[in-house]
């Protein structure tokens, strides 16, 4: 993936280039523009400049096509129905519960309805649902925010495996220790740019 002048009026630009099976964390105080460098990438918050993805520009692909290669996971992630099983399509059932069971998770949780699950299940299970669509870039926010140390190192046990077969990741993050954990690149996000930590 490659970011030339992602821009907005509130952050950027940033020129950055992550190879398949990479990791790049972005660090930095709240507020500082994270979650809007993930957002900008995956077209989800108006901006300027040009992302590529497997030497294709983003403006030469339709916004769908885009978003499903390149996935964008909330640190709080939506959710449109009350069932839990609503959001994974038939052909994906046995993937996700196979990924629940790696990442901690039982398997009646498919069955349940959202509002009885926790902060640190719904993360998983919003992870869960974008590997899933096997993107070929993942745009994390904060995604162990709500997880007890075991889940953390279930979740990134996951991510080093999908980084090792090509996976492009890009990441916000909290936990200092992460970046190297996941043998990311580490850059710190202040006020809108991106630097070296």
């Amino acid at each position: 993936m490659r970011l030339v002048g992602l821009r907005s009026a509130l952050a950027g630009p940033f020129d950055l280039v992550i190879g398949h099976g990479e990791a790049v964390a972005i660090s930095g105080a709240s507020g500082s523009g994270k979650s809007l460098c993930l957002r900008m990438v995956a077209d989800l918050d108006p901006n300027e400049g040009e992302a590529w993805l497997d030497g294709r520009p983003r403006a030469g692909m339709r916004a769908p096509e885009w978003r499903a290669r390149v996935i964008y996971c909330a640190a709080e992630s939506g959710w449109w129905d009350a069932s839990v099983g609503a959001h994974f399509q038939p052909a994906q059932q046995a993937a996700a519960a196979a990924l629940g069971e790696r990442l901690g998770l039982a398997a009646e949780l498919f069955a349940a309805t959202v509002a009885r699950l926790s902060s640190g299940e719904r993360q998983r299970l919003a992870l869960i649902r974008a590997l899933v669509r096997a993107p070929a870039a993942l745009l994390l926010d904060e995604p162990t925010s709500a997880l007890d140390p075991a889940s953390v190192a279930r979740v990134e046990a996951l991510l080093a495996e999908r980084l090792g077969a090509g996976l492009v990741l890009m990441m916000s993050t909290h936990d200092p220790g992460q970046p190297s954990r996941l043998g990311a690149r580490h850059l710190v996000m202040h006020a809108g740019r991106l630097g070296p930590p």
